[in-house]
């Protein structure tokens, strides 16, 4: 099969009206091209795209049941082979979607997700169905109501299909956990599909649902889709209501203040869809915000800033490779790149290691107590870390101090951000690693760690970013990052999209089964 990226199979379809396929196993060398640029009809409804199938549903032209039967089906192929989601609730999907076509019959839309499935990471609450948390003493944890995300994603008319799997306590850069097993990588099960969403971005990835809901305090959202090949959006802070459980709240400040839940999906097209989907006010989430989207899109010429310098961890020869790709697209679309120095962004990453490791001791006894033996081993590095950087004890006045300096980073950052208002950056400063090399020991974790650090650097100061492919290198995708400015999300969808236009199309595909 050829490579193509969304251009030159425009121009290739239009010569030959030929389509390319999707069955069988794809080649890492080998891309399937997406929806928007085939016609509907030479796919099976599970490799629909969100904006793709809801058009078709609208049309009549696709049932609910049809698409829910047929991310079913899919399910029922693959998941097995991945292990991507730990609790599919084929019985309540049905309902829902004939529910969903008895609505449409009668000209009634719930909103911009009507009868499209989705996914809900385990952990996070839906009503009368278990939330484990990847954590064996929670198995018969059954959630007493829906969680704010989920209940906007019911009420925006999404089909809540099933859970995704997640590490113990959510915790980690995989997906593995003693209740429900290893979520593998679709392009390599040698190698982590990411964490903590990695269930999410697996499921997305080879076509068990077009979207999927993920959670991002440290990269949990974006390093999935980096790993999988697919687009992860970390929304601002405020912009999406979310808590783990309605029944128990998130009250660390870390959690108020870092933690966000945002969409996974296969095209940011779809990213789109489904955070204006979750996006508005609950009075139940302190930080919930009634903040409408910045109209006014990003003019031709717009300055985008590049960051090159590597202030904690050198990249490897692919992730730049990856990046200047990622520059020479942008400028071909119009936008002007720079480079640009953000020494902000590495010191936001070792306040990470102050301000959430310090808020996370209060989970050690819950920890130590039902923990797994990796996240006990990940856990422990991870303090090992911090101590280089912090100590063994960091006191009251560290921390108080931690959050001051924390709004200083924001303020300057926030200056440069009215020159640049996106940032090209990368993920993260390696490769995939291999499946539990980051807590084999300290050296290991250690190195994960670094590489990882513009993953974490980003959620401490609040800002948006988003997560896309740009390719595949020896079996494994590759991508880069776009950080916009506060409540701006749409400029790095906008800047996404184009980036998103040039490169190579990798999903849905079939995952390697050895």
């Amino acid at each position: 099969m050829p490579t193509f990226n969304r251009r030159q199979f425009l121009a290739a379809a239009a010569a030959s009206g030929a389509m390319a396929g999707t069955g069988g196993m794809v080649p890492a060398a080998a891309q399937v091209p997406p929806l928007s640029l085939r016609s509907p009809g030479s796919l099976p409804a599970w490799a629909l795209s969100a904006t793709d199938a809801s058009a078709l549903l609208r049309r009549g032209e696709l049932s609910a049941v049809e698409l829910t039967r047929s991310c079913l089906g899919r399910i029922a192929v693959v998941n097995p082979v991945v292990n991507a989601l730990n609790f599919v609730d084929e019985a309540a999907a049905i309902r829902a979607a004939e529910q969903a076509d008895a609505a449409l019959a009668r000209g009634a839309v719930s909103g911009p997700l009507h009868g499209i499935p989705v996914v809900i990471k385990d952990n996070t609450d839906v009503r009368g169905r278990p939330m484990t948390n990847g954590i064996v003493a929670l198995k018969d944890n059954i959630a007493s109501a829906d969680a704010p995300q989920v209940a906007r994603l019911r009420a925006a008319g999404a089909i809540v299909l099933g859970r995704s799997n997640t590490p113990c306590f959510s915790f980690s850069w995989d997906a593995r956990n003693d209740l429900h097993g290893t979520t593998w990588n679709p392009w390599s099960r040698a190698h982590t599909p990411g964490g903590s969403s990695g269930g999410a971005a697996c499921a997305v990835a080879t076509g068990m649902v077009p979207l999927a809901h993920g959670n991002d305090i440290g990269g949990s959202i974006r390093h999935p889709a980096y790993c999988c090949g697919v687009a992860g959006l970390r929304p601002t802070p405020g912009r999406v209501p979310g808590l783990f459980s309605p029944a128990k709240g998130d009250e660390a400040l870390g959690l108020q203040l870092m933690l966000v839940d945002g969409p996974i999906a296969r095209g940011v097209a779809d990213l789109r869809l489904m955070l204006e989907s979750m996006t508005g006010f609950d009075p139940r989430v302190p930080g919930s915000l009634p903040l409408p989207f910045p109209a006014s899109p990003l003019l031709p010429g717009t300055r985008i800033g590049v960051l090159r310098e590597d202030d904690v961890k050198p990249r490897t020869p692919t992730v730049a490779a990856a990046l200047e790709r990622a520059v020479v697209a942008l400028q071909q679309a119009g936008f002007t790149v720079e480079e640009v120095r953000l020494p902000e962004l590495a010191e936001a990453w070792r306040l990470w290691w102050l301000l959430v490791m310090e808020e996370t001791r209060a989970l050690l006894p819950s920890l130590e107590r039902d923990g797994d033996a990796p996240i006990k081993a990940w856990i422990g590095f991870n303090y090992d870390v911090a101590s280089e950087m912090w100590g063994r004890q960091p006191s009251l006045t560290d921390y108080i101090n931690g959050y001051a300096r924390r709004a200083r980073l924001i303020a300057s950052l926030q200056q440069k951000l009215r020159r640049y208002p996106v940032i090209l950056m990368p993920v993260a400063s390696e490769e995939p690693f291999k499946q539990g090399q980051h807590y084999a020991d300290l050296a290991s974790a250690r190195a994960a760690i670094a590489s990882g650090w513009p993953l974490m650097a980003i959620p401490v100061l609040g800002f948006p970013a988003l997560a896309v492919p740009t390719g595949c290198v020896d079996g494994l995708p590759t991508g880069v990052q776009l950080m916009g400015r506060r409540f701006h999300e749409r400029d790095v969808l906008q800047v996404g999209a184009a980036l998103e236009a040039a490169m190579p199309v990798l999903t849905p595909m079939d995952p390697l089964r050895t």
